[in-house]
């Protein structure tokens, strides 16, 4: 027992005797560890977005809200080989011989049957029919479309339909997750899943001029049929209609493109209001700031839209723009590019405010802008003047800009901006020829062209000018 005791007090006096060193060369420091039990804030994020995405809750909502749009045209001699829209038909045209077969996607928007679906899925159509996702079956009539957009609305005769409503695509984050709804390769009712991969896309497929091209870029699977379908978020929510695919074969290779409901949702009230498009024009040549650019113009910033000219009688030079501003923002909206300025711009109508933050120089300053229609004033266009007149001529116009008008000394006329099937891609006419003359009467915009044109009765005389400078003249019966 004794020898325990010395051993234990051996032992104890070692221990004490290391504490003793250790307090004597080392620092006389204390830590003191602490825990808490807040949580991980996220600032910025729509509270849904922080939830586990319930695909079959979106799903079971949209679904029903989805049809099958077939399409039915008559032979033409032309195939549409180079269309940038064909992977969106279902069966391939078939040649002159027989009538054109297409199929595409819609979204009931209302219960009494308003659908949204694109204009290149019902474009030419001479007949349409409607496919609800109960396999009803029904007749389709287009109450109005705009190319410049790729939306239009059609309507059928029904009751007591499922539809979605339009969630605010603004609200969309990258990353956030999306379902596309639609009915590709005619497989009815088909959900895919991704996210949003970027926003404010454009990729060139409407054909530039007036057209709007600010797309949602997801990584949901689309493929042909899909076009004019569904993109909703996790909610069940509208918050884009699929349009284009980037693809060298057709088929989905990783990237679809659809036009945010925050456009498609202006665009339909208009159709429904007016049968055509209410859209304010800035009147200005736009292009992205980079920095190469910036060193370019001696810029003092490197993004937003640069104002490279302006159109004569438009809103921006009547609210004091100049050559080398920069547009930096637009309704409290910080702009980085082009498409996000002209989808701000494309929500608003003729006479509406807009108030616009330039950097001229290093120096920032507002402007309160009142837009103007493309004839360069703030009337509602009519949809006889459009909807009519331009629909048999098969083209988007605008106003030529003042260096276009200076380089071939005319002063004034209407330039084609887009090509569709009509009566001027018949006579062999090709885009960006200004027209000068009708029946030797001069127009100066589109709308003296249409009131020319509506006068008109039999054989008509085109007169103008190319871009680079060549005379042509083009005639067809009305």
């Amino acid at each position: 027992m004794k020898r325990y005791i010395g051993i234990f007090v051996i032992a104890l006096l070692g221990a004490f005797s290391g504490a003793a060193i250790v307090n004597w060369i080392g620092p006389n420091e204390s830590t003191t560890a602490t825990t808490t039990n807040q949580p991980v804030q996220f600032t910025n994020f729509p509270e849904h977005i922080l939830e586990h995405p319930n695909f079959v809750t979106a799903s079971a909502i949209s679904t029903p809200a989805v049809v099958h749009i077939k399409t039915k045209a008559k032979a033409v001699a032309s195939n549409r080989s180079n269309d940038p829209f064909r992977e969106f038909f279902g069966p391939e045209f078939f040649g002159p011989q027989g009538p054109q077969m297409g199929s595409g996607s819609g979204v009931i928007l209302t219960g009494d049957g308003y659908i949204v679906t694109n204009n290149h899925v019902i474009n030419g159509a001479d007949e349409i029919e409607v496919v609800l996702n109960d396999r009803r079956s029904f007749i389709g009539t287009v109450v109005g479309s705009d190319p410049s957009t790729d939306i239009a609305l059609i309507k059928i005769q029904a009751s007591n339909l499922p539809f979605l409503g339009f969630g605010n695509s603004d609200d969309l984050q990258i990353g956030e997750w999306v379902l596309a709804v639609g009915n590709p390769f005619n497989l009815t009712s088909t959900v895919t899943a991704g996210i949003v991969s970027a926003k404010g896309r454009n990729i060139n497929i409407l054909g530039g001029g007036t057209s709007i091209e600010s797309f949602i870029q997801t990584d949901a699977a689309v493929n042909p049929g899909n076009s004019g379908g569904a993109l909703v978020n996790v909610k069940g929510e509208l918050v884009g209609i699929n349009t284009a695919i980037a693809s060298n074969t057709g088929s989905y290779q990783g990237y679809s493109f659809a036009v945010p409901a925050n456009i498609v949702s202006k665009v339909v009230e208009d159709l429904k209001e007016y049968g055509t498009v209410q859209r304010g024009f800035l009147g200005v040549q736009i292009q992205d700031v980079d920095a190469m650019l910036a060193s370019k113009e001696n810029l003092s910033v490197t993004s937003g839209a640069f104002v490279a000219d302006y159109l004569p009688n438009s809103a921006a030079e009547a609210a004091g723009l100049k050559k080398g501003d920069v547009i930096v923002q637009i309704e409290g909206v910080s702009i980085t590019s082009t498409p996000q300025l002209m989808e701000v711009v494309s929500r608003k109508r003729p006479g509406e405010k807009v108030v616009i933050v330039v950097d001229r120089k290093g120096k920032r300053q507002d402007y309160t802008v009142i837009l103007r229609n493309a004839e360069g004033n703030t009337s509602i266009v009519k949809a006889a003047l459009k909807a009519e007149i331009t629909t048999m001529l098969g083209a988007d116009f605008e106003t030529p800009s003042a260096k276009e008008l200076e380089r071939l000394s005319i002063d004034g006329g209407v330039k084609i901006a887009k090509l569709n099937k009509g009566k001027l891609q018949e006579t062999g006419v090709r885009e960006g020829f200004i027209i000068t003359k009708v029946d030797k009467t001069k127009v100066n915009n589109s709308k003296e062209l249409i009131k020319a044109l509506n006068g008109s009765n039999g054989g008509v005389l085109l007169e103008g000018y190319y871009p680079n400078g060549s005379k042509a003249y083009y005639g067809f019966g009305m």
